[in-house]
């Protein structure tokens, strides 16, 4: 076998990994996204709170950032909305719509990429 063939051989066989990988680990998330939780905060007093419903087109659009965010830093609480034990937060923090990141005083709501970063710290 040639030089060529093998390199050819090892690189198809490295984006076939590469693809099932991105595949599984994009379902895993969805996966994630989809629990439902009931979450306490007082475990969690210092960290970003990522205020999201798994049926939300905008925070769909925004989950797998925030997911693999928190999977390296550990510092976002992932509050899913459509928990009915998690809906007393609506009052807590007066939560009008979601997507919404609260982190102390910062306070966003939406889906911009720039607010997000300066709001989870990246």
């Amino acid at each position: 076998m040639t030089l060529i063939k093998r390199v050819g051989k090892a690189l198809a066989v490295i984006v076939v990994v590469l693809a099932v990988s991105g595949f599984a680990g994009h379902q895993y998330v969805n996966h994630v996204e989809k629990q439902r939780p009931v979450v306490t905060l007082a475990k969690h007093p210092e960290k970003v709170l990522f205020f999201y419903r798994d049926d939300c087109p905008d925070c769909q659009s925004i989950f797998h950032q925030i997911y693999w965010h928190n999977a390296i830093s550990h510092n976002i609480v992932l509050i899913n909305m459509n928990q009915p034990q998690n809906r007393h937060y609506i009052q807590k923090y007066q939560l009008t719509s979601v997507p919404t990141l609260i982190h102390g005083k910062q306070r966003y709501t939406g889906t911009n990429q720039q607010r997000i970063k300066q709001i989870v710290g990246d």
